[in-house]
């Protein structure tokens, strides 16, 4: 049994500017959304000395040395600093690099991810 497919022109009512769709018709677009950005966050500890946390600052996150030492100091003072918002998967390099530089060198330094909101 063979089936015949037959198509069908619809036509809006007025003169057709050939940019809006048909009157009673929806056009939907597909919802681009941007990657998710994710937060790194530098964890205080009382043993790293401030230096060398400055120092993986600089290195890692390209931060001058004002700003280094700005960061370096709020972390100290709060428990907690926000370092840069990136891409998830950049985030979470950066983040393992320099928790990992850290520990290359017997500090317990440590770098997280999470979500921003």
């Amino acid at each position: 049994m063979m089936h015949s497919i037959s198509s069908h022109t619809i036509r809006a009512a007025g003169p057709d500017t050939g940019n809006a769709p048909p009157k009673g018709k929806t056009v939907t677009k597909p919802k681009v959304e941007r990657p998710k950005l994710h937060k790194v966050i530098l964890i205080n500890d009382d043993y790293t000395p401030r230096d060398f946390v400055t120092q993986v600052l600089k290195a890692e996150f390209g931060m001058g040395e004002d700003r280094a030492y700005q960061v370096m100091m709020t972390a100290h003072r709060k428990g907690v600093c926000v370092i840069a918002v990136y891409q998830r998967d950049v985030a979470e390099t950066k983040a393992t690099r320099a928790t990992d530089y850290g520990k290359k060198f017997g500090f317990p330094l440590m770098f997280t991810t999470e979500p921003e909101e």
